[in-house]
């Protein structure tokens, strides 16, 4: 069976535990990719963009220290950065 795009996997579930010590969900997963755009761009969330699903995942980044701010400026650790470019790669890029 082929990955889709965007997919969760085991594969993904367990370099996430590996680089972050919990496996993310599907909602963390799609949420790495908005905030990989976000900071690649404006560097501020858009509250319409994001459920409170999304609030208590950020909220838990917050805590860990790994991104700081949102709506108005947003930052990340260089850390945090690179984990999220790895799951994403896994799940949006390397997907075969």
């Amino acid at each position: 069976m082929t990955q889709l795009r965007g997919q969760l996997t085991s594969r993904i579930k367990k370099r996430s535990k590996e680089l972050l010590g919990y496996e993310i969900s599907q909602t963390e997963l799609r949420l790495m990719a908005y905030i990989q755009f976000v900071m690649c761009n404006e560097q501020k969330i858009n509250i319409a963009s994001v459920n409170q699903e999304d609030r208590k995942i950020m909220s838990k980044w917050r805590k860990a220290r790994h991104i700081e701010g949102g709506a108005s400026q947003m930052g990340i650790t260089r850390h945090f950065w690179d984990i999220l470019c790895e799951i994403i790669f896994l799940g949006y890029v390397d997907i075969n």
